[in-house]
């Protein structure tokens, strides 16, 4: 009897191994690739030449309430994609107490990710369209000296 159930678990054990990982969280992998999508764009700034040299103050993003995400999530999944950059900047956050005078490598990265249109309903799911908008000041200027725009859409049901 000992035997059958120590090979009953034994059993129990290999199949929950061959058993498929969980699925990644949907949010996540969403904000990831347009994390992503986002760090490539900085990594190619001429004035951010070469990367590993610039030191990134990020300011907390603005996201639009009906996107229905965390701007804290966001921030989140941002600065991980900066930071897991080859060769890329040292990431920061930034706090109003950092305004003024800073190094010729440091920059001050602003982030909007805002609806782009209603939520658009299709036949097997809904589209939350959006447009993030990423901004490099100096810490002691009010223009933005470099800035880009990446439109897309989040998937609603994945949210």
């Amino acid at each position: 009897m000992l035997r059958h159930l120590a090979l009953l678990a034994l059993l129990a054990f290999l199949a929950g191994c061959a058993a498929q990982p969980p699925e990644p969280d949907p949010i996540r992998r969403a904000l990831q690739n347009l994390s992503d999508r986002a760090v490539a764009r900085v990594m190619q700034v001429e004035a951010l030449q070469p990367p590993a040299d610039q030191v990134l103050l990020l300011v907390s993003p603005d996201v639009d309430n009906s996107l229905e995400i965390d701007s804290d999530r966001f921030l989140e999944s941002l600065t991980r994609a900066l930071l897991g950059a080859s060769d890329g900047p040292q990431v920061l956050d930034w706090r109003p107490a950092m305004s003024g005078e800073g190094g010729d490598h440091q920059w001050r990265m602003e982030s909007r990710l805002e609806a782009t249109a209603p939520r658009l309903t299709l036949s097997d799911r809904d589209l939350l369209p959006y447009r993030l908008i990423l901004s490099l000041y100096r810490p002691d200027a009010e223009r933005a000296l470099w800035q880009t725009e990446i439109e897309g859409a989040f998937d609603a049901t994945a949210l």
